[in-house]
C-alpha cells in the first residue's frame, strides 16, 4: 500500500513526528475520560467482541510479518504510525453531556500499510492506553479494538482506494482519515446500544441516544461513567 503514496518518506516522517509532538504537548493535561471503560460491558458482550476481533488480529500479525520481511526499512515507519495513533487518540475534545471524543489516527496507518496491519498497531495502542493511562480496559479491549483498530482502518483503506480513482490524493487521504473516525464512533454506538437497549424503543432508541451524544464531535466516543 505504501508504494501508492507519492509523499516522500522523509517528508512524511517529519510531518507525523511534528504532529505527534504537538499532540503530546496539547494532551499533557490529565484526562477525565476513556474508551469503553473496564467492566462497563456485560460479560457476554465483552467476550463476543473479543471473539469477533481475534481473527483480524491473527491476520494482522501475518500481514506485519510479511511487510517487515519484504521491506525491513519500513519498521521505523510502522512504529511511527503506531505512535502517531497513540498520541492522536489521547487528544480529548469536549463532547456534550460531560463526555469527550477524540480523533483515532488509524486512517493514515491503514492507507500506508493496509487495514490488517493497522488492526494490530491500533490494538497495541489500546493496550498501552488501558495499562498506562487508564483509558479503556482489558475486558473491553475486544470491543474497543473492533471499532477503532478494525472497522475504522478497513473503511479508511477502501475509501482511499475508491477516491484515488479520481486522482485526488489529498482528498482521498482526508476522507479516509475523517471517515475512519466517523465509522468508529458509529460502531461504538452500536456496541453500547446492543449492550444497553432502551426500555422504550430498544436498540434503535438506544443507538440514537449514544450516536446523538457524539454527533457534534464526530470522533471516537469515550465513556467516563455509566
Amino acid at each position: 500500500m505504501i508504494k501508492n503514496i507519492l509523499i516522500p518518506k522523509r517528508t512524511l516522517l517529519i510531518l507525523m513526528g511534528v504532529a505527534s509532538f504537538s499532540v503530546i504537548i496539547s494532551a499533557a493535561a490529565p484526562a477525565y475520560a476513556m474508551h469503553i471503560m473496564e467492566g462497563y460491558l456485560p460479560v457476554q458482550w465483552a467476550i463476543f467482541w473479543w471473539i469477533a476481533a481475534l481473527p483480524f488480529l491473527i491476520l494482522g500479525m501475518q500481514s506485519l510479518i510479511r511487510i517487515t520481511k519484504t521491506n525491513p526499512e519500513l519498521k521505523l515507519l510502522l512504529a511511527l504510525a503506531g505512535a502517531f495513533t497513540f498520541v492522536l487518540s489521547a487528544l480529548k475534545l469536549p463532547s456534550v453531556t460531560g463526555s469527550s471524543s477524540h480523533p483515532t489516527g488509524t486512517g493514515l496507518g491503514a492507507v500506508l500499510f493496509g487495514p490488517l496491519a493497522m488492526s494490530v498497531l491500533g490494538s497495541l495502542v489500546l493496550v498501552f492506553q488501558a495499562l498506562l493511562l487508564a483509558h479503556g480496559g482489558i475486558t473491553t479491549l475486544g470491543a474497543n479494538a473492533f471499532s477503532m483498530a478494525i472497522t475504522g482502518p478497513f473503511v479508511a483503506f477502501w475509501i482511499y482506494r475508491l477516491v484515488m480513482k479520481t486522482g485526488k490524493q489529498t482528498l482521498a487521504i482526508f476522507l479516509a482519515s475523517a471517515l475512519a473516525d466517523l465509522i468508529t464512533y458509529i460502531v461504538t454506538s452500536v456496541q453500547l446500544a446492543l449492550a444497553f437497549p432502551a426500555q422504550e424503543g430498544g436498540f434503535g432508541a438506544s443507538f440514537l441516544k449514544f450516536a446523538g451524544i457524539f454527533a457534534v464531535t464526530p470522533n471516537y466516543p469515550h465513556r467516563g461513567s455509566p
